[in-house]
């Protein structure tokens, strides 16, 4: 099953920046598709190879911040080549 993942990775600290870049870096280095924009961070792939990316990753940045939130949204379809039609 494939599945589209928008994450928002966002750190409660003043430094937040270098734990961010960490995880877009880590996902990235993965052999998922990924996009990214200013606000997050869009994962694309079969289900059971993003969550197993996913659980070790969120679980590395989470260790790297002292308090933090992310954001996710998963869909079930690979929407990497959505184009708006208007």
């Amino acid at each position: 099953m494939k599945i589209s993942v928008e994450l928002t990775l966002t750190p409660l600290q003043d430094t937040y920046e270098p734990a961010i870049i960490h995880f877009i870096k880590k996902l990235r280095a993965s052999n998922l598709k990924v996009l990214e924009n200013p606000l997050s961070t869009q994962v694309y792939g079969d289900y059971d190879e993003v969550m197993q990316v996913l659980t070790t990753e969120i679980k590395e940045a989470f260790e790297l911040v002292e308090r933090g939130l992310l954001y996710m949204k998963i869909v079930k379809s690979d929407r990497y080549d959505y184009e708006p039609h208007f």
